[in-house]
């Protein structure tokens, strides 16, 4: 998480909250060198923050001290004390086994010729070596000072390299989710585990050409917010977040305050905008930065998502001109297929397909058709009958078709290749060009057979006039099990409403 420390002081609390003591652990023997050590250091202070002494008579205790307290400061530590190397195995203990490489070292001892400062402080990871000797009041002064300046800049670096994981963790997750609603919603996620702690955080998503921030509507909250959500920022925002909000929006930014926040992301042409209101505990200058650097790769992050769906709608699109063209020589049907396109996406996803296959059947459908490219057009436009030999070269835009679409490598391609092929399948084994039955034809034929009929029939021809709405029902009820899958006309039936908006939304 996002910790509450800043660069001049690990450990600090919130703003007016009282300071914690730097916890130093006196390691001796001797139980007078605690009680010395405590009296000269009674009223010693660092950056405002008193001591608070932990007592272990031997390496044995100090090791259960150090167990339950992984956040002492600094050890003062003796070397002779329940044998002659208690001491020195307990720094590798502490380094090695606890993985401690925080905590400061200091080994005081009153026989150096057990221990030579030259041999310890190579061969053992120590912060400073002392004899008991010269350990005046002065001198020892000099060391606390000295040692809880390194401890506190150790933890401000470790601090700093944790919460940069977590920007580059929580943005990693973010950048993980590409369509609008689902990156919204990992922001507000993301941002939850990186403050560390859940205040209420509401998200709107809006578009750049609506002026009055009161009217946003909450899309998604957390934590107290969690029953606000379809309100609005004005019904359900305290005064001073209300405000902060405001001035996000009014000056294009994000405003970050000591005890809440309005992050504010728009996209490059300034068409659509993603804004978080929330409160959070006291935020450090290290947390401010840390927050700053998430919410710049989340503008990134946001940039690409648009870019991308930007190129998916082109593309198709462009496949939805190229399809109707290729259906009849003229754009009079680019509809036609996007309906049938929207239509198999509907039956894909009520098959209980996951998210990312339908979206490729959504964009696959159209090209259902794409080999009546090369059909010739007196028989592809023909307004009556075909003869059996006019048939029989119709029937050839399946075989063109998945033979051009299967060239591709790509996903999109090869399952628009599927599609082409089994289209003209019949669930009882009478269509063409392979005769398949039930379940051998693919589940993405057999939906856009059914869509492909189903719009069809509904839409004037060349060679017919619509059906009515009614017509067109009870032919697909008569072809269930014969034409077409029982189960896909099952759920077109149960969705037919969806249907006939659909027709509505993309007329001929």
């Amino acid at each position: 998480m996002l910790v509450s420390a800043d660069t001049k002081g690990a450990g600090r609390e919130t703003a007016g909250a009282r300071l914690p003591a730097w916890k130093v652990l006196i390691v001796d023997d001797e139980p007078e060198v605690h009680e010395v050590t405590e009296m000269v250091l009674a009223d010693f202070e660092f950056e405002g923050r008193p001591l608070d002494f932990l007592h272990a008579h031997s390496a044995e205790q100090a090791r259960a001290e150090l167990r339950s307290h992984a956040d002492v400061a600094v050890i003062l530590l003796d070397v002779v004390m329940e044998s002659e190397q208690a001491g020195l195995e307990l720094v590798h203990f502490i380094r090695r086994e606890l993985n401690n490489h925080f905590v400061r070292i200091v080994l005081r001892t009153g026989q150096p010729g057990q221990a030579p400062e030259r041999e310890v402080v190579a061969g053992y990871d120590i912060n400073d070596y002392k004899e008991k000797t010269e350990l005046t009041s002065e001198r020892l002064f000099t060391t606390l000072y000295a040692t809880l300046r390194a401890y506190r800049d150790v933890m401000a670096v470790e601090t700093g390299k944790c919460g940069l994981e977590r920007v580059i963790a929580c943005s990693a997750e973010v950048f993980a989710h590409q369509s609008g609603q689902a990156f919204g919603r990992a922001v507000l996620a993301q941002l939850i585990g990186l403050l560390g702690i859940d205040l209420g955080v509401l998200y709107f998503r809006v578009p750049d050409n609506d002026p009055t921030p009161e009217k946003f509507v909450v899309r998604a909250a957390t934590g107290p917010f969690r029953q606000q959500v379809d309100r609005t920022a004005g019904d359900t925002l305290p005064g001073h977040l209300l405000i902060t909000l405001k001035q996000a929006c009014r000056e294009g930014r994000s405003v970050i305050e000591d005890s809440h926040f309005a992050l504010n992301f728009s996209n490059s042409s300034q068409t659509e905008r993603l804004i978080y209101v929330g409160r959070t505990r006291h935020l450090s200058d290290l947390d401010r930065q840390l927050l700053e650097m998430f919410c710049t790769n989340v503008s990134i992050a946001f940039e690409n998502v648009l870019l991308n769906q930007e190129l998916a709608e082109s593309q198709s699109e462009m496949l939805c001109l190229l399809a109707g063209v290729a259906e009849t020589r003229s754009l009079e049907t680019a509809n036609h297929v996007r309906r049938v396109g929207e239509m198999a996406a509907m039956l894909a996803e009520a098959s209980g397909l996951d998210a990312q296959r339908v979206e490729l059947i959504r964009r696959a459908s159209p090209l259902h058709d794409i080999g009546k490219i090369g059909i010739p057009d007196a028989i592809l436009n023909k307004p009556g009958p075909h003869t059996d030999s006019e048939t029989e070269i119709m029937r050839r835009h399946v075989d063109i078709g998945a033979e051009m679409l299967s060239i591709s490598r790509r996903p999109l391609f090869r399952l628009a290749a599927e599609i082409a092929r089994d289209h003209h399948e019949n669930w009882d084994g009478s269509g063409y060009p392979q005769g398949l039955k039930g379940t051998d034809i693919s589940l993405s034929g057999r939906i856009v057979a059914l869509s492909d009929v189903c719009d069809a029939l509904g839409s004037r021809r060349c060679y017919k006039e619509s059906w009515s709405e009614d017509r067109v029902r009870d032919f697909i009820h008569l072809q269930r099990g014969i034409k077409f899958d029982p189960a896909l006309v099952d759920l077109l039936f149960e969705r037919w409403d969806r249907v006939r908006i659909l027709r509505e939304q993309l007329p001929d």
